[in-house]
């Protein structure tokens, strides 16, 4: 995948040796130099190819993250954040070389404040290991990306998933932020109350940067009550449309659903050859209803009326917690689905968002696109915020797949734009849609790569990544 154009602001300025004996005498074993670590740390699950570092850092607190980046800063020397390495823009390969932080052994929970509803982590907890902690509490962390990803890299990508429906995204549920900045100094950002109005809003500033501002090693969250009762529903459409026209009905009726998601046909084809599901290979939306036993119950009702209205059929709902998770981590596993569909491929997974009452045209016209492709297509989304995926399918050494797959992101994109939307949801920037966020925010790009010089003028965090800076 052809990446100069988003890194040609960056020339390489790889580790010396200097700096490499400094690391090496802070860190000792936990800097590391090894080919087989290097390269772990320079690849996403994105389609672009391995960018090594020239040494990974394994920092197990803010005091070792911050020596590390002064250290690198001494040398002017590039600084990449690491948490799960599950991002899918190109987030974390060190295309301008330099040093790789890895968070994920800061992965001590903090504090659990059930009576305030929040928690503090550090960075490189996952979203799975929180909900461990917090099962005994009545509460849990809602934000579920798919991938058991870090609260770290949650944040530093503005991630949200099945369930921001209903409970938002990491913008809305991240109170409070410990960062390390460019020249290696400690920044607090935000309190634990519920609302403030001291001051610039660092903590959004920071969540969604992708590690261009500030490595974020804490992170303050806020929880939820486990719902009384939780049930799930599956119903499939003879078309495309009337499935999307079902869930806008349904936001637009106030149905409080928690989450909402559309599956094409090549989807649950996909889904029942790698989960072993009998699901019928039609359009096909899921939904989980959160309440009280009436009120879920009352939920999977009016749904069902409405998915009747528009043609829907075989409306099934459960609240058995055995077909619920089934059919979740079907969802959840679309990703390794889409890429067995073919050996040896892999998945170009772009996203867009556009308002709730552009979204079936904008799947249907996107479709349309699908349907002249010679590769295989897979279509899904959080449909219930106007936000759906594609998982493109394709050979990374094959020019003309690579050409084929990039111009359908790009009409994805441009369509999204122009019916108001944004060319990501939840993915981010990373350096897979630079061009496009140029495209998007004309006149906000020249004010974000002000606010990145001031806070990164040697442009040291991760460079190369959602902004041209030379541009």
């Amino acid at each position: 995948m052809d990446n100069s154009s988003s890194v040609a602001c960056s020339a390489p300025r790889h580790a010396p040796g200097a700096l490499l004996d400094a690391l090496s005498r802070r860190f000792g074993e936990r800097a590391s130099t090894t080919q087989a670590v290097r390269d772990h740390h320079g690849r996403d699950e994105s389609p672009f190819p391995i960018a090594a570092p020239d040494a990974v850092v394994f920092a197990h607190s803010t005091d070792e993250v911050a020596d590390a980046v002064r250290l690198c800063a001494m040398h002017r020397t590039p600084i990449i954040a690491f948490g799960a390495g599950t991002s899918l823009e190109g987030h974390i390969q060190a295309i301008a070389g330099g040093v790789t932080i890895d968070l994920t052994g800061m992965n001590q929970v903090l504090a659990v404040r059930a009576d305030d509803l929040d928690a503090t982590a550090q960075a490189g907890v996952t979203r799975k290991q929180l909900n461990e902690q917090l099962r005994d509490t009545g509460l849990f962390f809602p934000i579920d990306p798919g991938a058991d990803a870090t609260l770290g890299g949650m944040a530093a990508t503005r991630a949200s998933g099945t369930n921001a429906v209903r409970y938002g995204t990491m913008r809305e549920n991240t109170l409070a932020l410990t960062a390390v900045l460019a020249d290696g100094s400690v920044v607090r950002t935000g309190s634990r109350a519920r609302k403030s109005a001291a001051g610039y809003d660092l903590t959004r500033l920071l969540v969604g940067s992708e590690g261009t501002l500030g490595i974020i090693t804490e992170v303050t969250v806020r929880l939820h009550p486990q719902p009384e009762a939780i049930s799930s529903a599956v119903c499939t459409f003879q078309t495309v449309r009337t499935a999307v026209e079902t869930v806008i009905a349904t936001i637009q009726s106030g149905i409080p659903v928690a989450r909402c998601e559309f599956l094409n046909v090549m989807s649950v084809r996909a889904i029942n050859a790698y989960a072993k599901l009998g699901l019928q290979e039609a359009p096909m939306l899921f939904f989980e209803f959160h309440g009280s036993p009436n009120a879920v119950k009352e939920q999977a009702q009016a749904v069902e009326a409405l998915a009747l209205d528009h043609g829907g059929s075989g409306f099934a709902w459960s609240s058995t917690p055995e077909e619920r998770s089934r059919l979740w981590k079907a969802r959840h596993d679309a990703y390794f689905a889409t890429m067995a569909l073919r050996p040896n491929a892999r998945v170009l997974s772009t996203d867009a968002c556009v308002p709730i009452s552009q979204l079936a045209e904008c799947i249907v016209q996107t479709e349309a696109d699908i349907g002249r492709s010679t590769l295989p297509i897979v279509l899904m989304g959080h449909v219930g915020d106007g936000n759906f995926h594609l998982g493109i399918n394709l050979d990374p050494d094959s020019p003309a797949e690579l050409h084929e797959a990039e111009a359908i992101n790009e009409r994805l994109v441009e369509r999204a734009i122009a019916m108001g939307g944004t060319c990501t949801g939840e993915h981010g920037i990373g350096m897979g849609k630079i061009a496009h966020l140029e495209r998007e925010h004309p006149s906000g790009v020249p004010v974000m790569r002000a606010i990145k010089r001031a806070l990164d003028p040697h442009d040291l965090l991760n460079p190369g990544k959602v902004l041209r800076m030379h541009a």
